[in-house]
């Protein structure tokens, strides 16, 4: 379950390139991700904004809930760190949605700022394939029939 006491924002003392990483139930800001990864450096900005849909597998979504394992903000300045460590990221940044959300609502956004194009996108890619992959939020899906159900939770 979620303890916002566990999760408060984490800012980057090492490496500098880690401007901001965040667990939050507020909305999210594809402005303030750009702000944080904003370098005189860099000449390609890349920001993936992911959202709630309305449907998943052929069943209609009303809404989701997203919890965060205490540890989660921990393993995702790994996943940050492993990610400035493998491209020449100028700026960092991802922030992820817990609480509740209706479709439409972003879930999760991340940006990387590097000095060309390429290196940006790469380095996006590899942040939210491995946030996804790698930091423990689970998804409650609720929907139109009424059933829900977990998605990423581990045994």
């Amino acid at each position: 379950m979620t303890d916002s006491t566990e999760h408060t924002a984490a800012t980057a003392t090492a490496p500098d390139q880690i401007r901001l990483l965040d667990l939050r139930e507020t909305p999210l800001s594809a402005d303030e991700v750009l702000t944080a990864i904003a370098d005189p450096r860099a000449g390609g900005f890349c920001l993936f904004v992911g959202a709630v849909r309305d449907h998943d597998e052929g069943r209609s979504v009303t809404e989701l809930g997203y919890e965060a394992h205490p540890l989660a903000l921990r393993e995702l300045r790994a996943v940050a760190e492993e990610v400035v460590a493998a491209h020449p990221v100028c700026g960092l940044a991802a922030v992820h949605r817990t609480g509740d959300l209706a479709v439409g609502e972003a879930a999760v956004v991340v940006g990387v700022s590097a000095p060309h194009r390429d290196a940006a996108f790469a380095a996006a890619r590899m942040l939210i394939d491995d946030l996804k992959a790698r930091v423990p939020l689970w998804k409650h899906q609720r929907f139109t029939d009424g059933d829900a159900e977990w998605v990423g939770a581990q045994d």
